[in-house]
């Protein structure tokens, strides 16, 4: 409880960080007189002044009402005229409040004091029109505005809009931007065509790309080093490296050399597909050309060296960087910091954090949300809650992601009464859960049997208007169903309709497997017929759940029919299957099929494991067929996967109980003790109790004495039934034993 004392102390203001107020009025608020008036701003203008201390002015100043006053008193004042710059300047204020009206009275006012408009000034129109996602208008700005104020668009007037647009994606707009330049008669140059490839590149149409480069030369234009970069970048994003050095092979045939961004655009692609060997050659090959790597570069071969697992070399490269004297950033050490802390390397990633202040790149809430993560994750959950305490004295405040990483640390470890307790001081604090949060609450919730409380913050995220996800969802009907509480599982499954969630696979597989052990089969086939319609394939957990209520009601034929159905939708049964069938045909007394199932299992090339061997061993045992047993369980060791626990527990039992040669059972004992194994006191009693009535002693303490070793007893526990053994109280010895294994209770009789 400690820690929540010290990391509840956020600062009051908290809420106002999560949620900050505007500082800036609405655009339709932000030209009040009061702001700032013409007289106040008329006093900052220096006696005698020039246009450019005019400007000066103008550009400390943001509101642009007050602005037009001050360009009005100086308008008024003897022999001054005002430049071109301090219209663009007002121009530019009101753009950005959006007062379009008032810009093109202002172009007005600029043409009637024959002051020039060029480019530059209608630049700020489309600008300020694609700011506030109004692209037609920003096209009509080349297309029709600067037609009436006499300034014919040029080619460099079409490539501003057309790479305006194509930065915002407005392709089909650009599409008729570039029709009208070609039936305007404007001639399109070189970055003209490059932005029509950029656009294409972007669009994935790639083959449209080249041939549009191709045809460059039939308008008397050669393709420059942006073209064949932009070119490149397409097949790159497209994963397809072949092509993009093939194009850069196509680029130095041609004469043009590749920049620093050509190359950086490759050594990215390289790293992309994890051929970070390639990246670097291409790094070595191109120095020895003259290239030198910058910044971009650099952070380009950091980031593929860490998702290769290279994290050494990439820790060279930042020992180069830090030699050639480079400015590291925040995303360097970030993207560093993870690759350790993917490799639980969390001591150096810590060493990287301290250098990172050392070198004054402030780490961000990335760095320590990753630290804190990964801590929480390695059980460092102390070492994870002193990182996120100290948070608030840098001036950060945990966010979300830092929340949910202790919130699942805390729950991973058992704490969830803590857990529950952070979630509510987040809230508290103004960090707004998210549906991460709310379903690591639930799942560890609903893994704990607190079925309730997992409902009551379903229905706390539906009143929060938190996003529940099939995720959540699936959750709770799992949590539910494991529990018996089937019906109710049913209502949440229900909800999701309502509420616009649509179910997939997991949902009706969990669903059905809980109706199935509710013994509800018949609306366990329904919800099958109900997932089909809705598109859904059954898959082999859900025929599986089925087929084992089928088979421990010992209804063998329904069992059956549901593999052939299984098998005819495509669905080819698997070994949890076949063992499923194997087990029910057990049960009913049906051994000799189940061993020519099982046979035909192998024929088919697959490996039978314990869930297949171990319910055939024991009906042969229950058969009295120890011979057929001990051979199967032999078989298992050699032909299928290694017995486990349980096959190891049956067989034990079996040849206690079968009536063989004592010997036998005392050196299957030596052989699963070997194996790591203590068996079930009631077979070692059998046994024991064998040995006693045969007076065969040494052997007596002999097994007793691999039992104690294995199941680890203390010198003193094994002096003391070793005592009893050695003076002829057995039932002494063997009570004491049975008292001291089940003291130590282990949840299974074999580990």
């Amino acid at each position: 409880m400690a820690f929540l004392s010290s990391i509840a102390p956020f600062p009051v203001t908290i809420r106002t960080l999560f949620h900050p107020t505007p500082s800036n009025p609405p655009a339709h608020l932000a030209f009040s007189h009061s702001a700032a008036s013409s007289p106040s701003l008329a006093r900052q203008v220096p006696p005698n002044f020039t246009p450019r201390d005019l400007l000066l002015v103008l550009r400390r100043q943001k509101d642009a009402e007050a602005s037009l006053g001050l360009l009005a008193w100086a308008s008024s004042q003897p022999h001054f005229e005002p430049s071109p710059s301090v219209f663009e300047e007002i121009l530019s204020q009101l753009g950005r409040a959006g007062q379009f009206d008032q810009m093109k009275s202002l172009l007005k006012q600029m043409q009637a004091s024959n002051c020039r408009l060029d480019q530059g000034t209608f630049r700020i129109f489309v600008e300020s029109y694609a700011k506030l996602q109004q692209f037609d208008r920003a096209a009509d700005v080349v297309l029709t505005l600067m037609d009436e104020f006499g300034a014919k668009p040029d080619a460099r007037a079409y490539n501003f809009l057309l790479n305006v647009l194509v930065e915002e994606s407005r392709i089909k707009l650009a599409e008729s931007v570039y029709s009208s330049m070609r039936a305007r008669g404007v001639k399109p140059d070189v970055s003209t065509f490059n932005i029509l490839i950029k656009a294409l590149c972007r669009a994935h149409q790639l083959k449209p790309a080249v041939s549009m480069m191709e045809d460059m030369d039939a308008h008397g234009l050669s393709p420059d080093e942006v073209t064949f970069t932009t070119i490149m970048q397409g097949f790159v994003e497209a994963g397809n490296m072949a092509a993009a050095l093939r194009v850069r092979k196509r680029m130095l045939a041609f004469g043009c050399a590749p920049t620093g961004v050509t190359v950086n655009v490759l050594v990215s692609g390289f790293c992309k597909q994890g051929k970070v060997e390639e990246a670097l050659g291409l790094v070595q090959e191109e120095a020895k050309k003259g290239f030198a790597p910058d910044k971009f570069t650099f952070n380009i071969l950091v980031n593929g060296l860490c998702r290769a697992g290279h994290i050494d070399h990439a820790l060279e490269i930042l020992d180069v960087m830090l030699q050639e004297g480079h400015d590291l950033d925040v995303v360097v050490y970030n993207t560093l910091i993870s690759g350790l802390c993917k490799s639980g390397e969390i001591d150096q990633a810590m060493g990287l954090l301290s250098q990172m202040v050392e070198k004054n790149c402030l780490p961000n809430m990335v760095t320590y949300n990753t630290l804190i993560a990964t801590m929480c994750t390695e059980d460092r959950f102390e070492d994870a809650m002193e990182l996120a305490r100290g948070l608030t004295l840098k001036g950060l405040l945990p966010d979300v992601c830092t929340f949910n990483s202790l919130i699942s640390g805390l729950c991973k470890v058992g704490d969830n009464e803590i857990a529950l307790e952070l979630f509510e001081e987040m809230k508290k604090n103004g960090c707004t859960p998210d549906e991460i949060t709310y379903n690591i609450l639930i799942d560890h919730l609903c893994v704990g049997g607190y079925l309730g409380r997992a409902l009551a913050l379903l229905k706390e995220m539906e009143l929060n208007g938190c996003a529940r996800s099939v995720v959540t969802y699936n959750t709770l009907i799992a949590g539910l169903c494991k529990n018996m509480r089937v019906e109710e599982a049913e209502e949440v499954f229900d909800q999701m309709e309502l509420q616009g969630v649509s179910k997939n696979l997991v949902t009706y597989n969990t669903l059905i497997d809980g109706l199935c052990k509710s013994k509800r089969v018949d609306e366990a086939t329904e919800l099958m017929d109900q997932m089909i319609a809705e598109g859904l394939k059954p898959d082999k957990l859900t025929y599986n759940s089925v087929l084992t209520y089928y088979c421990k009601e010992g209804n063998i034929k329904k069992a059956a029919d549901i593999v052939q159905t299984m098998t005819a939708n495509g669905c080819e049964p698997d070994m949890v299957t076949y063992g499923t069938l194997i087990s029910g045909l057990c049960k009913a007394g049906r051994t000799q099929v189940a061993c020519k199932l099982l046979r035909t299992v192998q024929i088919k090339g697959m490996v039978p494991g314990p869930k297949a061997y171990n319910p055939l061993i024991q009906a042969l045992f229950k058969q009295r067929k120890t011979k057929e047993a001990v051979r199967l369980f032999r078989e298992m060791a050699d032909k299928g996967e290694a017995p486990d626990a349980i096959t190891h527990k049956i067989v034990f039992r079996g040849i206690c109980r079968g009536g063989g040669p004592i010997g036998e059972a005392v050196d299957f004992l030596e052989e699963l003790t070997e194996k790591g194994f203590v068996p079930e006191f009631a077979s070692f009693s059998m046994l024991a109790e064998g040995l006693w009535a045969l007076a065969m002693e040494d052997t007596l303490i002999k097994v007793f004495d691999l039992v104690m070793k294995k199941a680890k007893f203390t010198d003193r526990e094994i002096t003391m039934i070793t005592g009893f053994l050695k003076i002829r109280m057995f039932h002494d010895a063997l009570a004491t034993l049975g008292r001291l294994l089940n003291a130590r209770r282990p949840e299974k009789v074999y580990q």
